[in-house]
């Protein structure tokens, strides 16, 4: 059974939940991870590198010398890849790099991602994270009150505008909400920091 305390605010201990073992106790299966992080790195890249061939360069119509007597190699254009502003032999072309994974592995791997950071007991359940203001103090005084001297990932279960905008100006701090949280994300921030609602609506969509 897995348990771990409830802290509000002020980084005080007021309860303890359980952590739903079939999320949060699963084998660790680092090659799904792995596959994971892969797809969702190759499917941000936006794939728009672009070089010229020697069809495409300008100039070279001409043939630069005559073919024999010269002494020297047969040239039959400048824009060949061995000339000063020639074209480019296999260089990149634009590309799609997405590509899908099975619903299955990206289900395991979120739960590989969830099951390492609580067997690195690196999650951190607060009561309720809101803020009257958008300030990004406050959300300093809350991750100092949590002894959080690391990166943290802070997932809230809706888009509370104030937490959001009151987290982006801290370095290596970064917010989700329950349907975006990502492998990616949460094997890149040291911490784990999600709200009992929130964790709650994990449980309900990944049980």
């Amino acid at each position: 059974m897995l348990k771990t305390n409830v802290y509000d605010m002020t980084g005080k201990v007021v309860g303890e939940i359980e952590l739903d073992a079939n999320i949060f106790g699963v084998e660790v299966n680092e090659a799904v991870m792995h596959a994971a992080v892969k797809n969702q790195l190759a499917n941000k890249r936006q794939g728009t590198h672009s070089v010229k061939g020697r069809s495409e360069v300008s100039g070279g119509g001409k043939k630069p010398y005559r073919q024999k007597g010269t002494g020297r190699a047969r040239q039959g254009s400048t824009r060949a890849a061995q000339w000063i502003h020639g074209g480019i032999i296999f260089g990149p072309s634009p590309r799609d790099y997405s590509y899908k994974l099975p619903k299955k592995v990206k289900r395991l791997a979120l739960k590989s991602s969830l099951s390492s950071k609580a067997q690195d007991e690196a999650i951190i359940v607060l009561d309720k994270l809101s803020f009257d203001e958008i300030k990004t103090k406050n959300m300093v005084n809350v991750l100092n009150n949590l002894k959080v001297d690391t990166s943290a990932l802070v997932v809230i279960e809706d888009n509370n505008e104030n937490v959001v905008k009151s987290a982006r100006n801290i370095k290596n701090i970064a917010t989700a909400g329950v349907n975006t949280i990502n492998v990616y994300d949460i094997l890149k921030y040291g911490k784990l920091i999600i709200t009992k609602d929130a964790l709650a609506k994990v449980t309900e969509v990944y049980a």
